[in-house]
């Protein structure tokens, strides 16, 4: 039985994981917006969002784990008494989509590899290489030829003015400014090592 690490509060994660078998998980447009209705109500209420990346047969995503503190405290203004583990917040993320994959297409069965996959970022300059590596996920897929071309990442968003739950100022600081996130984001790179250290 595979053992993998809690994810525990306060600390950020890149979380991924792919289609059973590879199948695709996203098989039109109208599943990338469903998954992201659904991320919105499972996953915001207990992490923050940096990253986030949604191709065919698989996903990447850069949260923060909040805090004991700020998950009770943001439920408090909800009325929400229970507190269930982050793991299980990502859990029901992912029953409640295959479950609506399995109606939408008579499939039957698991959609995503078990367990999802997570990996601790604990210094600020791998935390940097994720957030390139996941917006550049499209480019090295062959999907496009620069991130501000894929719809369905965080990218696009971060170089936008539009309203958002994601931590865009602290991206942008990570990097020190938007001229600088993009000009790091406009380099090619080779991501080999860490797809290693990944198992991908």
């Amino acid at each position: 039985m595979q053992i993998t690490e809690p994810l525990e509060f306060g600390k950020y994660y890149h979380i991924y994981n792919r289609g059973i078998n590879s199948e695709n998980i996203f098989k039109e447009n109208r599943n990338h917006e469903y998954f992201l209705i659904l991320y919105n109500k499972y996953i915001d209420p207990i992490a923050e969002t940096f990253a986030w990346c949604l191709l065919k047969n698989h996903f990447h995503l850069l949260i923060r784990i909040k805090t004991f503190e700020e998950i009770l405290e943001n439920q408090q203004e909800h009325e929400i008494k229970k507190i269930i583990p982050p793991h299980q917040s990502f859990g029901n993320l992912f029953n409640a989509y295959t479950k609506a994959i399995n109606k939408g297409y008579n499939r039957h069965g698991a959609l995503f590899e078990r367990p999802f996959k997570r990996k601790l970022i604990d210094n600020e300059t791998y935390l940097k290489t994720v957030i390139k590596y996941i917006h550049h996920n499209p480019v090295n897929h062959g999907f496009c030829e620069h991130p501000i071309e894929y719809p369905w990442s965080s990218y696009l968003t971060c170089v936008s003015e539009k309203p958002t739950k994601l931590k865009r100022e602290k991206v942008i600081s990570l990097f020190n400014n938007i001229e600088d996130l993009k000009a790091i984001h406009n380099k090619k790179e080779n991501f080999n090592s860490l797809e290693e250290f990944l198992n991908l």
